[in-house]
């Protein structure tokens, strides 16, 4: 179906904003896109957070357990000090602070901070810190932003419903986090504050610190595993080593589950404060959600449409999933890889802010199934719980493998292959005009939603690394800068996958020729129509290869800024150059 005309006319403004802003991006990048084998400070490291990239060396003394991992870092200290938190008691409230975990139903920190209170009963207290600096370092979409925003005014509501205030509060440093979230407590008089761990490098090491430094202040710091279904560490393969693959590493985790039922029981809400809490903290109350900071805000145009599209908070998170699981789950197997078809349950932005936890989806998938175990579903049940696994996968792999949060890939020889810093190529690619239509439809797609299918994210990583031979994390990058659902360990692992240079990567020598793809994805063109209205008067098979097949009705369509099997051939001697073999 051809594109609404409202819809053409704001995916045509929004290519012009893309084109104006990527010149912008271009300007910047000018000076950094240096020819290949030299030293790599072309934009992949923000040197105003980040040391240089890390040598090969390194990432190998990470792999022989030389180096001291982040979370090892961080469990080191919560084990040292814990007869020192254990002593400190109760005061006059009792803090939860949320980060990527907004939400009061099934969250653990948050479950464990009111089992806290209630046994002297004082309040509890919401916090969450927005940190302009962490959303640069971090390259946080200006539309995730919007929505965790968002989200926090109706986390806001239902905590107060249960008397339990929420304070908001924009850090400018990022440095000084750890500090006011102490002086905040002392303010309030608390001496527990709790939080669910996040597994990026960052933030594994600023928790380890705020631990330590917690004890000094009198606040006991207690941060837990919740964001994976199965906490990292927790599965080890024949070796006793983290699975670097997949498939046995998912036999394990559904292993582990059934031998553990209780890890899939859901945390309930917090209990309700004392009536006195809200006179007690007045002031907390009445307090507002800041705005986005400068560097994060969107157009009001852009705040209207993406406030339309995505929904935010743990209702309709939890109302999606049900839709899902009612619906669509038992069909997911057979649909899930075709873009045009509203198949999937589109809940990675949940997962991403934590307006739903992997706990829920993957007890809901089961309870759907009829069976007491995990293994034996069937089908599209059996599929999309694989599919949520992956994420726990990722973050695994994060935790055991840092290195990869700080700009190298899984497979530190991948550093050597010649990749090419093409500022025009890359800018086609960016804005969904490189000629081959499913390509183009994923990324105009994405500006137009801040969100991409991902059969279409496997696509378009594919095109960019191995047809255009671009620095993958330069995609990987922009994907952060653009999705709504951006998550930095799913993001990481599907672009490794599709560069073949992440954990468990297709072979560098299976390369998607894009036309296939979308042959094979899109048969009848419907998503291709929907996103590209230049092509929508073209019939049959051949709007997947416009000006190939002879096509009438094209409408200012570019023609192919590569060629599909000449590119291909590239790749393949700059991978094996690089990788020095001839096979994966």
């Amino acid at each position: 179906m051809p594109l609404s005309k409202e819809i053409a006319r704001g995916v045509k403004r929004k290519a012009n904003d893309i084109t104006n802003a990527l010149s912008d991006r271009a300007n910047e990048l000018r000076p950094t896109l240096k020819p290949p084998r030299q030293k790599r400070e072309d934009g992949i490291v923000d040197r105003e957070f980040y040391p240089p990239e890390m040598s090969n060396e390194r990432c190998e003394m990470y792999k022989a357990n030389q180096i001291e991992r982040p979370i090892e870092t961080l469990a080191l200290a919560q084990k040292e000090i814990k007869a020192q938190r254990d002593k400190i008691p109760v005061k006059d409230a009792v803090v939860h602070w949320f980060k990527c975990d907004l939400r009061i139903t099934d969250n653990k920190a948050l479950h464990l901070a009111s089992e806290k209170a209630a046994t002297k009963g004082v309040p509890l207290i919401g916090l969450h810190i927005l940190s302009p600096q962490d959303y640069k370092a971090h390259c946080t979409s200006a539309v995730r932003v919007d929505f965790v925003l968002r989200t926090l005014e109706v986390l806001k509501e239902d905590l107060a419903e249960l008397n339990i205030p929420l304070h908001v509060e924009t850090v400018e440093k990022r440095r000084n986090v750890p500090h006011r979230i102490l002086e905040l407590c002392q303010e309030w008089g608390a001496s527990h504050l709790f939080a669910n761990m996040e597994y990026e490098v960052d933030e594994l090491r600023r928790e380890a610190l705020l631990t330590r430094k917690g004890v000094g202040k009198g606040v006991a710091v207690e941060v837990v595993h919740d964001t994976c279904v199965v906490a990292p560490g927790q599965l080890a393969s024949g070796t006793g080593g983290q699975y670097a693959v997949y498939s046995p590493w998912f036999r394990a985790w559904l292993a582990y589950l059934n031998t553990h039922p209780h890890q899939l029981h859901l945390f309930g809400p917090p209990g309700k404060n004392p009536d006195r809490a809200r006179e007690a903290f007045r002031g907390l109350f009445r307090s507002t959600i800041p705005d986005a900071p400068e560097n994060k805000r969107l157009t009001t145009e852009e705040k209207k449409r993406f406030g339309s599209m995505w929904p935010c908070g743990e209702h309709e998170a939890r109302e999606r999933l049900k839709k899902f699981i009612v619906e669509k789950i038992h069909g997911y197997g057979d649909n899930r890889n075709f873009p045009g078809a509203d198949s999937t349950a589109v809940l990675s932005v949940h997962f991403a802010s934590g307006t739903l936890s992997a706990r829920t989806a993957v007890a809901a998938a089961r309870d759907v199934s009829g069976m007491k175990k995990l293994g034996g579903e069937k089908g599209g049940v059996a599929g999309w719980i694989s599919e949520v696994a992956w994420r726990d996968f990722y973050k695994h792999v994060l935790a055991h493998w840092p290195y990869i949060c700080m700009n190298k890939p899984f497979k530190p020889e991948s550093t050597d292959i010649e990749w090419e810093y093409d500022r025009d190529l890359f800018e086609k690619w960016c804005r969904g005009m490189t000629g081959y239509p499913f390509i183009d439809a994923a990324m105009r797609q994405l500006h137009y939603t801040a969100y991409m299918h991902n059969r279409a994210r496997m696509a378009v990583a594919s095109f960019l690394a191995k047809d255009l031979l671009i620095d993958w994390r330069l995609g990987e990058r922009y994907f952060m800068e653009h999705l709504i659902d951006g998550d930095f360990a799913s993001n990481n692992g599907g672009w490794g996958f599709s560069a073949s240079t992440g954990v468990d990567p297709q072979p560098y020598f299976r390369i998607f020729n894009p036309i296939l793809q979308s042959e094979k994805f899109d048969p009848d063109g419907l998503y291709i129509r929907r996103w590209v209205p230049e092509l929508a008067q073209v019939q049959g098979k051949a709007i997947h290869d416009p000006y190939g097949k002879g096509a009438k009705g094209v409408q200012n369509y570019p023609r192919m800024c590569v060629e599909h099997k000449t590119a291909r051939e590239k790749a393949l001697a700059r991978y094996k150059e690089g990788l020095k073999r001839d096979t994966a």
